[in-house]
């Protein structure tokens, strides 16, 4: 029996509890703020992260893990007896981690060990990760774990709502002025995942609209599927959150485990406070 080792990132938005359960290692992004170094997950989180920003209107830098972060990472999972590992990165568009875990091999030469670029972010790389750690369970080889994680790609469905442009107008996304504007007029933009990319979907008046618009837009993904995994992603909005998880639940007729997570400050931080989203993996009826 082989005993493989499933790693990934805290872009993955994966709660640690969930992560421990299913033995998944998480790598942590970091945040600088003016020569201040602070770890996601560790200590900060996206209510610290938001509270520094607005304070200092102004938005941190985050760094993916470097190389040396993927070695301890690799190391440990070698060390606590893994003969083989697995480790899955937020997407290569959005962030040099990929890279980082791909340098990180060169220093077991001779072991085991396969990296994926994900091609998405938060839940999605996080059910990527999930499905890759109960294929390892199931004593699959690394081959297998790694094809069960690969496989999800077309099944999984990203969307969120962003309340306010100010914090993408901070990050030079767009225009302060496109920014001052679009608040004014309660312009609420709608994103998704593209090619591995987090993208500007749509444009939408009211916060109520835009929030039916996502909803529409799931209705579309699942048109003759059902939902496999269903997590509902947030920062600093839980409440509507829930509020989320309800209409899809019900909508959809879906009663199955719903995980609510915070996005996470290495993702947080480029789309701004009060940001609520859905991630799914589907599957065919």
């Amino acid at each position: 029996m082989t005993k493989i080792a499933v790693i990934t990132d805290t872009d993955s938005s994966l709660p640690p509890q969930i992560a421990a359960q299913h033995g998944i290692q998480l790598v942590p992004i970091t945040i600088e703020f003016a020569g201040e170094t602070f770890t996601s997950g560790v200590d900060i989180d996206d209510a610290l992260l938001f509270e520094k920003i607005d304070r200092q209107n102004k938005l941190p830098t985050t760094s993916a893990p470097s190389p040396s972060a993927f070695t301890k990472a690799y190391e440990a999972a070698f060390a606590a007896g893994a003969d083989a590992v697995l480790c899955i990165c937020v997407s290569s568009k959005v962030s040099s981690t990929y890279s980082s875990a791909l340098t990180a091999c060169e220093s077991f030469p001779g072991r085991s060990i396969a990296v994926i670029d994900s091609l998405t972010l938060s839940m999605g790389q996080g059910f990527m990760a999930l499905a890759a750690a109960e294929a390892a369970q199931q004593d699959a080889s690394l081959d297998e774990v790694e094809a069960r994680a690969r496989a999800l790609g077309d099944c999984l469905h990203v969307f969120a709502v962003v309340p306010t442009l100010k914090y993408l107008a901070l990050s030079g996304r767009v225009g302060k002025l496109m920014a001052g504007m679009a608040d004014t007029l309660d312009i609420k933009p709608v994103l998704t995942v593209r090619e591995g990319s987090l993208v500007m979907l749509e444009r939408v008046r009211t916060r109520k609209k835009a929030v039916e618009r996502m909803l529409e837009l799931v209705r579309q993904a699942l048109a003759g599927k059902a939902i496999d995994r269903l997590a509902i992603i947030h920062v600093n909005n839980e409440a509507d959150a829930l509020s989320l998880q309800k209409q899809i639940c019900v909508a959809h007729a879906y009663t199955g485990p719903v995980i609510v997570a915070p996005f996470t400050p290495g993702l947080s931080v480029h789309a701004g406070s009060g940001v609520v989203g859905v991630v799914i993996q589907s599957r065919p009826r």
